[in-house]
C-alpha cells in the first residue's frame, strides 16, 4: 500500500503521457527519498501493475526534492528486531530491483542530487539513465560498518569489476562525468535541462513498436548469464521469432519502399 506521508502524501506518485510514458517519482523529499519500507512496497506494487498494462511504453524513476535516492532508511535499518526482519527487508529490496530488470519495457533513470547505496543500486538497475551534470553516485556503506552487498549485485553487473569494487571498498562519491566514463550512466546533461533530455529519449524510445522493445529487453536479459554459444542460440531463436512477428514485417517492407513504418497496435 502506498501510505502516505503527512508532509508529502504519498511515498511514491505515478504520472503518465498520452504516449505511453509513465513516470514514477519517489516522494520522501525531506529524506532524500529514502528506501523505507512503506516506499519498497509501493515500488512493487506499482511495478507489478505497471507490467500489466497494455498502454505503458517506456518506465521512468526519478525522485522529489534535492535528491535522486539516498539509500535505505537507516533510521528505519537500525529499528529491526533481528535478522529475520533485516533479511525480510533486504529481500524485498530485492525483489524490487528485479522487477525493474524484468519489466516489460525500458526504465530510465533520472538522477540528480545523489544517488548512494540502494539509490545507485537502483540507477544500475535500470536500463539506462540520463543524469544531472551536479548528480553524485556512491556505495558508501563502509563508511559505516555496513558494506553495500545488495547494491553490489546490479554494481558488479553494470560496471567493470574494477569500477564497482573502488566504489565499493572507499565508499568515495562519484561525480556524474565518473559515472558516465565507467558505465552507470548513459548520458550527462545540465541539471536545467535533465527533464527534458529525458523526455526526449523516453519519447523517442516509447515510439519503437513496443512488442519488439520487450521480446529484445527479454531476450538480453536472458543471455547474460549464459556461454557465447548458448547466447547465440538463443538469440538466433529470438531473431528469428522476432523475423515472423508483423512489426517486422511492416518495418523491413516500409524501409525496402522507403516510407515511415506503419506500426500495428499494440
Amino acid at each position: 500500500m502506498n501510505h502516505p506521508d503527512p508532509a508529502t502524501g504519498p511515498v511514491l506518485l505515478a504520472d503518465r503521457d498520452p504516449g505511453g510514458v509513465v513516470r514514477l517519482t519517489l516522494n520522501r523529499p525531506a529524506q532524500r527519498n529514502a528506501l523505507s519500507a512503506d516506499l519498497l512496497r509501493a515500488l512493487k506494487s506499482a511495478l507489478t501493475e505497471l507490467a500489466a498494462d497494455p498502454a505503458v511504453r517506456v518506465l521512468l524513476l526519478t525522485g522529489a526534492g534535492p535528491a535522486f535516492c539516498a539509500g535505505h532508511d537507516l533510521k528505519e535499518l537500525r529499528a529491526l528486531p533481528d535478522e529475520a526482519a533485516a533479511g525480510a527487508l533486504f529481500g524485498l529490496c530485492g525483489e524490487v530491483m528485479l522487477a525493474l530488470r524484468r519489466f516489460p519495457h525500458p526504465v530510465i533513470a533520472q538522477v540528480h542530487g545523489v544517488a548512494t547505496a540502494a539509490g545507485c543500486q537502483l540507477v544500475a538497475s535500470c536500463d539506462l539513465a540520463i543524469a544531472s551534470d551536479h548528480a553524485r553516485f556512491a556505495t558508501p556503506g563502509v563508511n559505516i560498518g555496513l558494506f553495500c552487498s545488495t547494491p553490489a549485485v546490479a554494481l558488479t553487473r553494470t560496471v567493470a569489476y574494477k569500477h564497482a569494487m573502488e566504489m565499493l571498498f572507499t565508499g568515495d562519491l562519484i561525480d556524474a562525468a565518473t559515472a558516465q566514463r565507467i558505465g552507470l550512466v548513459n548520458r550527462v546533461v545540465p541539471t536545467g535541462e535533465l527533464d527534458a533530455a529525458t523526455g526526449a529519449l523516453a519519447a523517442q524510445i516509447a515510439s519503437r513498436p513496443p512488442a519488439v522493445l520487450s521480446l529484445g529487453k527479454a531476450a538480453v536479459q536472458a543471455q547474460i548469464g549464459l556461454n557465447e554459444a548458448a547466447a547465440y542460440a538463443d538469440m538466433s531463436a529470438t531473431m528469428a521469432k522476432n523475423l515472423l512477428m508483423a512489426e517486422a514485417a511492416e518495418g523491413i517492407d516500409a524501409f525496402l519502399a522507403k516510407r515511415p513504418p506503419n506500426w500495428p497496435a499494440a
